[in-house]
């Protein structure tokens, strides 16, 4: 049975619209004015921000911003933490201790964690929440608490073109080639050649392109066209509308070969044993 309304349940339900409409709309305003750009770079000073690259807002936890180099046209999502050093506040000498290339893209929630050099080449795209350091906890030492112990730490490289997958943790030491696709959850330490595709924990190669034999283990799906250039949108939604009549026309073609194979079993039970022998 619909409930009665009256004039105030009306008024309260026009205010909660109202309402929403003016925090989302205030918070997209907040974030537009708290990104961070080569333009406006807010309260921190970074070694370089090229032009064109953005820092959503919020950010995560951002120190030794002196000794960070971002590169151009670069997409940094929101509460992305990046950290040159141990912690705030040290002197890291002359050279730059995190560099990333130019249109790289650090999904949202991703960690790049750097005391000693970490280098992301031109290209690079990770998923959400990927993790990249170059230290990790020793524990030699079994009577002192882990998080006390000095960290092991090694360089890390990133080749260009490289795809990071969600969740992916890049362990210090590391250096991929160029053109890796690192699988979502995968562990990755140690060498990995241009064009491989890595999985697990810890990551293996499950994937490798040769020149002379193409993928291997070969892919189970053509590769997908891409899209001209010259292409407009009035094109695109032509050709989108043209391969949904395609479908269409796919489903009535099986829908009536379906009712003809019906047809033919009907009247295959319809006759009788041995009838139409001599």
């Amino acid at each position: 049975m619909p409930k009665k309304e009256n004039v105030f349940s009306s008024w309260r339900g026009w205010c909660g619209r109202v309402t929403s409409r003016l925090v989302h709309r205030g918070w997209r305003a907040v974030q537009r004015a708290g990104a961070v750009t080569a333009e406006r770079p807010g309260p921190y000073r970074f070694g370089r921000i090229g032009v064109g690259t953005r820092l959503a807002f919020p950010q995560g936890t951002l120190f030794g911003e002196p000794w960070i180099e971002l590169g151009e046209h670069c997409v940094i999502g929101e509460q992305v933490t990046l950290t040159a050093g141990m912690m705030p506040d040290v002197d890291l000498g002359p050279e730059p201790v995190l560099r990333i290339g130019n249109g790289v893209v650090l999904g949202r929630g991703s960690h790049v964690i750097a005391s000693v050099r970490v280098e992301f080449g031109d290209d690079v795209f990770c998923g959400p929440y990927v993790y990249v350091t170059s230290d990790n906890h020793s524990y030699d030492d079994p009577d002192q608490p882990i998080g006390r112990q000095w960290p092991r730490s090694a360089p890390v490289h990133i080749g260009p073109g490289s795809w990071l997958g969600a969740g992916a943790v890049i362990l210090p030491g590391a250096r991929l080639g160029r053109n890796v696709v690192v699988a979502a959850g995968a562990v990755v330490r140690g060498e990995v050649p241009d064009h491989a595709v890595v999985a697990g924990a810890p990551a293996r190669i499950i994937r490798r392109w040769a020149p002379d034999e193409g993928w291997q283990p070969p892919l189970r799906t053509p590769a997908p066209v891409p899209i001209p250039e010259d292409m407009t949108v009035e094109q695109l939604l032509a050709l989108a509308e043209l391969e949904r009549e395609r479908g269409r026309e796919g489903e009535r073609a099986r829908e009536q070969a379906g009712e003809r194979n019906l047809d033919v079993a009907e009247h295959g039970l319809e006759r009788e044993p041995g009838a139409g022998a001599s």
